[in-house]
């Protein structure tokens, strides 16, 4: 029988335990980068399409006229960059949101959102440690770079000739872009899901997933569609004077007219082709994990 004392510790290690997620033995890390590794294969000609209308500002049209004209043979040219980008990018963001959240929620004595959204802003500021690979595929993607190099390698030996801070070009935006973002994806995640018919298969429970991820991944890829055009600007310039985030955005800006639409052009393929992505990205982690 217990005594006064041994009720008091079961129960505060009780209330301790219900907090603490256990870190991930990797599972999480393992299921992300496959997630990423499927998602990419799928959506590269989108995202390529849609990021000549980022640096351009040209209609879906014209853009996908521009891939027709490349030909099928530089279609896929330039995936490797985000191949090994988002398939490391999506093991941190998950992985690491997991074993923050366990590390902050044993030593932090706050509301749960806030220690969780401390965990999903820190791991997507240390994604941000993978930027160079980012500015690597913008350059292998913008076909007036397609006469300097033909490969990633080739890319990464031009950027290291103007040393190494050419690497991170462009950092800022994605800083701006990577926590809020992860925040308000882990953050919003469950309660969309609650949201939906409640699944009672394995099925069902992926398309659920499909759901939830996509209507968010397309609710802040529209959200945060303006930084992504600045990054796109800072990224395809090569050597030369390192413009502050204000300052491109202005040139951008005046560019285009002064024109919330004609800034945000463009976003509605990014719309849709979140709703694809990240419809994959979240679906594919969750069953993954729920294999393992």
């Amino acid at each position: 029988m217990m005594d006064s004392e041994d009720l008091v510790l079961k129960k505060s290690t009780d209330q301790v335990g219900h907090r603490i997620v256990n870190v991930s033995s990797g599972k999480h890390y393992f299921c992300g980068y496959c997630a990423a590794i499927t998602n990419v294969a799928i959506t590269f000609p989108i995202q390529k399409a849609l990021f000549r209308q980022q640096l351009y500002g040209i209609r879906t049209r014209d853009a996908i006229h521009q891939l027709q004209k490349d030909g099928i043979r530089n279609l896929y040219r330039g995936i490797l960059p985000p191949l090994m980008q988002k398939s490391t990018t999506l093991a941190l963001m998950f992985g690491l949101y997991e074993d923050l959240s366990s590390v902050l929620l044993r030593h932090m004595s706050v509301p749960e959102i806030l220690t969780r959204s401390l965990a999903a802003v820190l791991a997507g500021t240390t994604e941000a440690v993978l930027t160079p690979f980012e500015r690597v595929q913008t350059l292998l993607q913008d076909y007036k770079h397609h006469d300097k190099f033909t490969n990633t390698y080739q890319a990464f030996k031009v950027l290291r000739e103007h040393g190494a801070r050419e690497y991170y070009r462009g950092v800022v935006p994605i800083l701006l872009r990577n926590g809020p973002s992860n925040a308000l994806f882990f953050g919003l995640r469950g309660p969309i899901k609650q949201c939906l018919p409640e699944a009672t298969t394995y099925s069902t429970h992926l398309i659920n997933d499909f759901i939830c991820g996509g209507l968010l991944g397309a609710m802040l890829g529209f959200l945060f569609f303006p930084l992504n055009v600045v990054k796109a600007r800072m990224q395809s310039q090569i050597g030369g004077e390192f413009q502050s985030f204000s300052k491109v955005f202005m040139k951008i800006w005046q560019e285009r007219d002064r024109k919330l639409t004609h800034l945000f052009r463009g976003a509605h393929l990014n719309y849709h082709r979140s709703l694809i992505s990240w419809g994959i990205i979240n679906a594919t982690y969750e069953f993954l994990l729920k294999l393992l």
